[in-house]
């Protein structure tokens, strides 16, 4: 029955590396649940093959309503790199990226964005705004979505269910 699904058009395909770097914004995600009460949202910055920016949410606890997991990613690799573009470098998040973190992954020239769920209320990578491919800007993200999107909803559901 696998070999049927990966026959359907348009199905993305992930690699074993794509699926390990998601597996680590989970366990950023719920980090970010457990050390700090936020939101669990990760997110992972490779670039030739290396990690080079993590993030979790951080907005509760930096009081700063920028400081999504993508933002805090993308922080950590300019630092790293002493350059405010990551070209080429795929991010990997665990929520569908929002419009202010979709047009900071374009202004950093991110070249691809894998995210786990999808976010039908802010999601601006094909939900509710195609922020990242839109023709609009000087730079196009290659988006992939869906890449263990059960775990991801599962952590967002638990959470939200327990602040009820």
């Amino acid at each position: 029955m696998a070999d049927e699904a990966n026959s359907i058009p348009n199905l993305p395909t992930f690699s074993a590396e794509d699926e390990a770097y998601m597996r680590r914004a989970l366990q950023l995600a719920a980090h970010a649940r457990d050390a700090e009460n936020e939101v669990p949202v990760g997110a992972v910055l490779v670039q030739d093959g290396q990690i080079v920016g993590l993030g979790w949410n951080r907005n509760i606890t930096l009081h700063d309503p920028t400081a999504h997991a993508e933002i805090m990613a993308v922080r950590a690799a300019g630092e790293k790199l002493a350059n405010y573009r990551i070209v080429g470098a795929t991010l990997y998040v665990t929520l569908e990226p929002c419009a202010m973190c979709a047009m900071a992954l374009v202004h950093a020239r991110i070249g691809r964005v894998v995210y786990a769920a999808t976010d039908p209320k802010t999601g601006a990578a094909g939900s509710v705004f195609d922020t990242l491919i839109s023709d609009k800007h000087n730079h196009r993200i290659e988006v992939q979505g869906g890449l263990l999107a059960d775990d991801s909803s599962a952590l967002l559901r638990e959470f939200f269910r327990a602040r009820r």
